[in-house]
């Protein structure tokens, strides 16, 4: 499982999500940004920041 915690981007934001590939784990964090956040405008380099937080579930931690 793939996994995003929103604090990595937004500090203080207790929200996280888990799907079997990126792709999903970015939808959804899109989504959450926008309903949670405000975010009306998702820019690219706010994709990448996402990507770039999300980590292999089994190595968390280890």
């Amino acid at each position: 499982m793939r996994l995003f915690e929103c604090g990595t981007l937004v500090p203080g934001c207790e929200w996280h999500t888990r799907a079997d590939n990126d792709a999903e784990v970015v939808r959804r964090a899109v989504e959450h940004l926008r309903n949670a956040h405000g975010e009306t405008v998702i820019r690219e380099n706010m994709v990448d920041n996402i990507k770039a937080r999300i980590v292999d579930e089994n190595k968390v931690g280890a």
